[in-house]
């Protein structure tokens, strides 16, 4: 049946698509494939989001081996979460990319950039969905190549440096996870992540295991752009085209933080990452540190795209943080704030795309009085903006609410203090944007530019709303994740 096999089809439909696009030429083939592609993976993360929020976790053995001697595909609550995030992006930024795409990339490379795009959500899914160590490492690489072509294919000259540093950086961080995949190994003899999780049990003194806890937490946090880690993000983000970086923003780095988390508590589990080598005082530093001067550096920058680029390094601290409380309520926050950040950065960035299609620049000093010639664009930017600073009814707000609670619980007064500096931040970096586009006289030029097509707004609006949506109701992004930070912390050895 075709719901036993939910978790395997999951990965298998967008790898079939990345191997039929380029065979079909240059109209909008490409496209379409990509878009009914994506259209039936979310359908599909839906349906498997449900069976794991009604019958617990969900496991599948590939090729009928049954693990740990083959690979398994495991769903708790955690990673439907995050296949759904991966899945809804990426449909909605295929809509997107129809016009934006075809304006930033020359006809000719269509199909392959459609093909590497859907290589890209290929291993993003599958990383987050396999129960194996070395197929994780393996998926990974498959995404990070795609991405790296993604980056490429900017329209800027400086898309091809990007992507080069990119590149670096990123198998720099993709060997720290292999070599600690392959210290488990040795020290284990077995890569299925829940029979390391059993055999790591009483090995939290062996200095092969402690090798590996080091290797892979470095390697995830370069992966997840995690300060001071964070080097191949900015430029990474401003050059690629404006559908990728949407999507790099709303996905990538959310996979990072899953992986991170992955390792953390169902691997490692509480005794070794926290209690022996204090893992979470590392993160909360570095974490603590990226909020601020991610948001310091946001605001010194005059091109829009590179300052939504340097706020996602503050973003990703709110996620850390959430990490490293090691609570329910702190771990809920962090699994939120994923979830809640990959909707609002996405709903900015394509915003961004909007402007960028019509005068074909993101300098904030380009945007004077636009907000008259393209009213829809900045009104979805500026809704964005005040999720981004977690304004009351938007999602941004749900997050860093749980996130001030989960500080207090734990007494920790400073931390909150970051947390409020941090968004308060944000408030001077989007108003530069908001004060530029509806504040200053729009050029004489402006009165040609007009309002960017339904096929960039109406994607655009979707995640606008929401923004709004998940900032009223709360039952799924608040209740799932919850659930899935109760699961973490009762498998990996309790509250500590």
């Amino acid at each position: 049946m075709i719901g036993d096999n939910l978790p395997a089809l999951i990965v298998v439909i967008p790898l079939l698509g990345a191997v039929i696009a380029p065979l079909l030429g240059r109209g909008q083939g490409p496209w379409w494939l990509a878009t009914v592609v994506c259209s039936t993976v979310l359908a599909l993360s839906g349906l498997l989001l449900t069976r794991v929020l009604a019958h617990g976790t969900l496991s599948y053995a590939l090729g009928g081996w049954v693990p740990p001697i083959g690979i398994e595909y495991r769903v708790d609550r955690l990673n439907a979460l995050v296949l759904l995030i991966v899945a809804a992006i990426s449909a909605v930024v295929t809509l997107y990319a129809r016009l934006s795409v075809a304006k930033e990339i020359a006809p000719e490379r269509l199909r392959f950039f459609y093909s590497a795009y859907l290589m890209c959500i290929t291993g993003l899914l599958g990383i987050t969905i396999t129960g194996d160590a070395f197929n994780l490492y393996v998926l990974l690489e498959i995404s990070s190549i795609s991405t790296y072509i993604l980056v490429a294919l900017g329209r800027q000259p400086q898309a091809l440096r990007a992507s080069f540093n990119y590149l670096v950086l990123g198998t720099i961080g993709a060997t720290f996870l292999l070599i600690g995949i392959g210290y488990l190994y040795l020290a284990t003899g077995t890569l299925n992540m829940t029979d390391l999780a059993v055999r790591l049990g009483e090995m939290s003194h062996n200095r092969t295991v402690r090798s590996a806890f080091a290797f892979i937490i470095v390697g995830a946090s370069l992966k997840l752009a995690l300060f001071p880690l964070h080097a191949w993000l900015p430029n990474a983000y401003t050059y690629a085209p404006s559908a990728v970086t949407a999507l790099l923003a709303a996905t990538a780095t959310k996979v990072g933080a899953y992986i991170l988390l992955r390792f953390l508590f169902t691997i490692f589990g509480l005794e070794l990452s926290f209690a022996t080598l204090r893992a979470d005082v590392v993160i909360l530093l570095a974490a603590s540190v990226a909020v601020i001067v991610g948001s310091l550096a946001a605001i010194r920058q005059d091109d829009v795209k590179r300052m939504l680029a340097y706020s996602s390094i503050a973003q990703i601290g709110y996620i850390a943080l959430g990490i490293a409380l090691v609570s329910v309520t702190g771990l809920s926050a962090g699994i939120l704030h994923l979830f809640n950040h990959a909707l609002m950065k996405a709903a900015l960035f394509l915003a961004l795309g909007c402007v960028a299609y019509r005068i074909n620049s993101t300098n904030i000093r380009d945007l004077h009085g636009l907000a008259r010639r393209m009213p829809w664009t900045f009104a979805a930017f500026t809704a964005g903006g005040l999720s981004l600073i977690g304004v009351p009814l938007t999602t941004g707000f749900i997050s860093k609410w749980y996130l001030l609670r989960a500080t207090i619980e734990r007494g920790w007064w400073p931390l909150a203090i970051i947390i409020i500096v941090g968004s308060l931040l944000a408030v001077v970096y989007v108003w530069r944007v908001v004060e530029a586009a509806y504040f200053h006289p729009p050029a004489e030029s402006a009165k040609a530019i007009h309002e960017a097509p339904a096929g960039l707004l109406l994607p655009t609006w979707a995640l606008v709303l929401a923004n709004v949506y998940f900032g009223i109701d709360t039952q799924l992004s608040v209740g799932t994740a919850t659930a899935a930070a109760r699961a973490l912390l009762a498998a990996a050895g309790g509250t500590p």
